[in-house]
């Protein structure tokens, strides 16, 4: 098809002269322009038949300037319906739609009802051959406002503009989606089985919350065609993340779990699979299962585990994606299809479903396009949609990413059918995100037990007269003739039928299942909550061989490489550290990683500005100065090493440590890390702490590695610069649920990093990271203390003390971070050689076996904790809670709301006065704190 818009504003007469031009010389006017003025001359029919051009007994008729005019009048009308014909379309299954003024009256575009039946060469634009002006508004009406309105012309890329027209356009809405009898057979006994299955539950588990997908399960018709039509595009498997509404009924009549298993959970005759945890309601569980396709593919199904924070699990899903895509199908990005199933408010409502749209393409968090499903039930909970969102559709974050948008009917399983096979083969063709936006209702309340005629009586009238989508669909089938009516009743009652006998008997087989590669790493590792289990760390040094190997190697980049000019400052400044034997922070970051990478692991890292580090410390990747050409110092070391990736992430703290935790949750073996760009950034991501990284081993029995790196440490940059909230994770430990850790060496760091994957079981990993420590002079570390036979210290005892007895020392300081260097510096300028610092490193699970070694040796010291924090907040309060066996009175700076002083001068007097009274000086505090 020929796109004329081009000319939809062109003035009467300078189209005028462009044709006399073109008919002198049909060269001299451009191609377009000339392939319109063709159509007038070849296309024509006699003008007396009521042509608009053409040709009359047998001569020529050269069109003039109106007549053209009313060609492009005609064109700009069916631009409009291809740009605008989705607000006028049929989806709402329960009433007329909100006029948004459209504006495809033929009095707009110029035209009157005496052009209805003149033919017109724009007519061949939509597939009418001499079609008249009523035969093309029939047509465009079908296609663009009948049960599917296309949202497409937000798309600035043509190619996909028009790959969409043709494939809208050619589809012949008088053919019923063009679908043969077999399909339309599974599309009924799809509905059969979302509706029977609702009913059923409604029946026999009076006013138990289920949520339940009545009034859109057109849904199960929907995600089946999806998943055949992605299997026959070579789509291997589905990774679904969703939120309650219809869980259930897609748990069993998508994913295979059996009937067994949900009666069982209502019933509360399930016994949960582990001897521990405190497990989820049956709405929020996850499920992994293998289904055979409708053309005999094997298809891998797994529908994560979500918290009621509705969209929380959308970059958890596309996590898990990316990391199937990275360690399981070499990246083709054919293989694995994210689908995020949204409800309507909840899609309009939460920041982070923007936040993972913009993630879409980049190249950290790319996983080949996700198909979004909107189960749109026209109310939140009790909120009307005109309360809900600003903007015209629910699905208005489509529009930032260019994403097409088919908004369907769900009263019409046929249109979402097609619809959802329409989107794949967007989704597989050009690997961008598309959405289906099904219009539907939600037949109950916000759940079982709610009465929803409280809010919105008019709407429930209307929903409690209205026939589910099945019966709907069967009459519609019997009408056209397609099934017999007895055929249909037989379909239900067989169902319910089926329905009835597992309840009785609770037998039902399971589906077989293989494991793929990550998932057997994972049954090597096991979940635990034995305290002998967190006593000791493995041991995680390497051979004196592979450190030079290593360090050799970063400082080293290729001769055509010409970094930025600061960088071989910095690189001569680390050569006179290892000139002395000695490696600071960032070089023992790096060796961490390079180890393990060596030893067959990948480590990702993604954070803002994590390549060159907040700080200017890790450098992971140079730049070429002028040309920019990146440089990543890590790879390369040998051929058979672990992948090195590290990403400058988006400026989004929620949906990136989502999507981290996601590809955390897919690969055990691999070391994957969030760094904040200062640590209380995370709080932006405070609902992926709360829902998964701290509770999901106990809810769903789901380890993770992941590791938070949190700048974190006073020095005077304010409130927002200064702490990380380290309290807020203490708070939510319990149960070994993770790790929370702040390291003072840069070998100690490099032993945590290694103890991640050493262990024979996964913890998120939480560190208090370093900002000036970064480049602090006696923050190095000797060769020595990353070599073989050394590991991870959970405290670290007086170096100054060492060996020697604590009989002597009359004050013990317990500390943990960059507090210690300023006690230090105290304790040396001032030789107090009566007072021990010891430094917790590990702060859960508290190291008590070895702080019984510390107490045992300094027996007669009093014990303070000294902190940097205010006294509400830091661990103080939470290692004074712990159950030690010690007295230990805290030191820190004074209760306050505010995490830190915003005053240089200020913060200078608190961190003095708070180091006098650890050493006993009793030093009034500050006026401000």
């Amino acid at each position: 098809m020929q796109d004329y818009s081009f000319i939809a504003n062109a003035h009467p007469s300078f189209i005028d002269q462009l044709y006399a031009k073109y008919l002198q010389d049909p060269n001299a006017v451009e191609e377009s322009w000339r392939t319109f003025f063709k159509g007038f001359d070849y296309g024509g029919h006699g003008a007396a038949n009521g042509s608009a051009n053409g040709s009359a007994n047998g001569v020529a008729v050269t069109p003039d300037a109106a007549t053209i005019k009313k060609e492009m009048d005609v064109l700009s009308l069916i631009k409009a319906y291809r740009n605008r014909g989705h607000l006028d379309a049929k989806t709402n299954p329960l009433k007329p739609r909100k006029d948004r003024k459209p504006h495809l009256n033929i009095e707009d575009f110029n035209l009157s009802e005496a052009d209805l039946d003149t033919t017109f060469q724009a007519a061949k634009e939509i597939g009418l051959e001499n079609g008249t002006l009523r035969q093309v508004i029939e047509q465009l009406q079908k296609i663009y406002c009948g049960a599917i309105g296309f949202e497409y012309h937000q798309i600035e890329d043509r190619e996909r503009r028009r790959w969409l027209r043709k494939h809208i356009e050619d589809h012949h809405p008088d053919r019923q989606y063009e679908m043969d009898l077999p399909t339309k057979k599974r599309i009924l006994r799809k509905l059969n089985e979302g509706v029977v299955f609702e009913s059923f539950l409604h029946k026999k588990f009076v006013g138990q919350k289920r949520f339940s997908l009545e009034g859109g399960e057109s849904t199960i018709a929907g995600l089946d065609a999806l998943i055949n039509a992605g299997a026959r595009r070579d789509a291997k498997e589905f990774i679904i993340g969703m939120a309650h509404r219809g869980r259930l009924n897609v748990l069993v009549n998508i994913m295979g779990k059996t009937y067994e298993q949900v009666f069982g959970e209502f019933t509360e005759s399930a016994v949960p699979d582990e001897a521990f945890g405190d497990g989820d309601v049956k709405y929020h569980l996850g499920f992994g299962s293998q289904v055979k396709a409708t053309g005999g593919q094997s298809v891998d199904l797994k529908l994560m585990p979500n918290p009621s924070h509705l969209e929380a699990v959308d970059p958890v899903v596309e996590g898990f994606a990316r990391a199937k895509l990275d360690m399981v199908y070499e990246k083709n990005t054919d293989s694995v299809i994210p689908v995020l199933i949204h409800g309507d408010a909840a899609v309009a409502g939460q920041g982070v479903v923007y936040e993972t749209a913009q993630m879409s393409q980049l190249e950290a968090y790319h996983t080949g396009g996700t198909i979004h499903f909107v189960i749109n039930n026209q109310v939140g909970f009790t909120t009307d949609w005109m309360d809900a969102r600003s903007s015209t559709y629910c699905t208005g974050a489509a529009n930032v990413i260019q994403a097409p948008v088919f908004h369907v009917n769900g009263d019409n399983p046929e249109a979402v059918v097609f619809a959802c096979e329409l989107a794949m083969a967007y989704r597989q063709t050009f690997h961008t995100d598309v959405f289906i936006d099904m219009v539907c209702y939600r037949r109950y309340g916000h759940n079982e037990g709610d009465d929803p005629s409280f809010t919105q009586p008019e709407l429930y009238a209307i929903i409690n007269e209205h026939p589910n989508v099945r019966d709907i669909y069967v009459n519609k089938l019997i009408e056209r003739g397609d099934v017999e009516k007895a055929l249909a009743e037989e379909m239900q009652e067989d169902l319910n039928r089926l329905l009835q006998e597992r309840m009785d008997m609770m037998k039902e087989e399971t589906l077989p299942y293989e494991y793929q590669k990550p998932e057997e790493d994972w049954r090597k590792l096991r979940i635990t909550r034995d305290p002998k289990d967190f006593i000791e760390s493995p041991k995680t040094g390497i051979p004196r061989a592979r450190i030079d190997q290593i360090v050799e190697h970063l400082m080293q980049y290729p001769d055509d490489l010409n970094p930025v000019g600061k960088i071989n400052r910095v690189l001569k400044g680390k050569r006179k550290l290892l000139d002395q034997d000695q490696l600071d922070w960032a070089m023992g970051e790096l060796l961490a990683y390079g180890s393990l990478l060596l030893d067959g692991h990948d480590v990702r890292m993604t954070g803002q500005d994590v390549r060159r580090g907040t700080f200017s410390h890790r450098h992971a990747v140079l730049n070429d100065d002028g040309t920019e050409r990146e440089y990543n110092r890590l790879n390369g070391m040998t051929e058979e090493q672990g992948s090195f990736e590290i990403y400058n992430s988006l400026l989004s703290e929620y949906a990136v440590m989502g999507f981290e935790y996601g590809y955390a949750l897919a690969s055990p073996e691999n070391l994957v890390l969030w760094e904040g760009q200062f640590g209380d950034f995370y709080n932006g991501a405070q609902i992926m702490v709360d829902q998964f990284l701290t509770a999901a081993e106990s809810k769903w029995h789901r380890m993770n590695g992941l590791v938070l790196l949190l700048p974190h440490g006073y020095e005077g940059q304010g409130p927002e610069h200064s702490s990380a909230r380290l309290e807020r994770f203490l708070q939510q430990c319990a149960e070994y649920n993770m790790f929370v850790c702040s390291c003072t060496s840069p070998a100690n760091f490099f032993h945590l990093m290694r103890r991640q994957l050493a262990l024979p079981y996964r913890k998120p990993l939480v560190v208090m990271s370093p900002k000036s420590l970064l480049r602090h002079p006696k923050v190095v570390s000797t060769p020595e203390e990353f070599a073989e036979g050394t590991s991870f210290q959970t405290v670290i005892d007086d170096p100054k003390v060492g060996a020697r007895s604590g009989k002597k020392i009359k004050r013990l300081l317990l500390c943990t971070g960059k507090v210690y260097f300023d006690l230090l510096d105290h304790q040396e300028a001032h030789n107090h050689d009566e007072v021990a610092i010891v430094r917790v490193e590990q702060l859960y699970p508290l190291p008590t076996t070895q702080l019984a070694k510390i107490f045992k040796k300094y027996k007669d010291a009093a014990t303070y904790w000294v902190q940097e924090e205010p006294t509400n907040m830091g661990p103080g309060r939470y290692v004074l809670t712990s159950g030690i066996d010690r007295e230990v009175t805290l030191i820190g700076r004074k209760a306050s709301a505010s995490p830190a002083t915003g005053y240089k001068k200020v913060h200078k007097e608190q961190q003095e006065n708070l180091v006098q009274r650890a050493f006993g000086h009793e030093a009034p505090l500050p006026n401000k704190g």
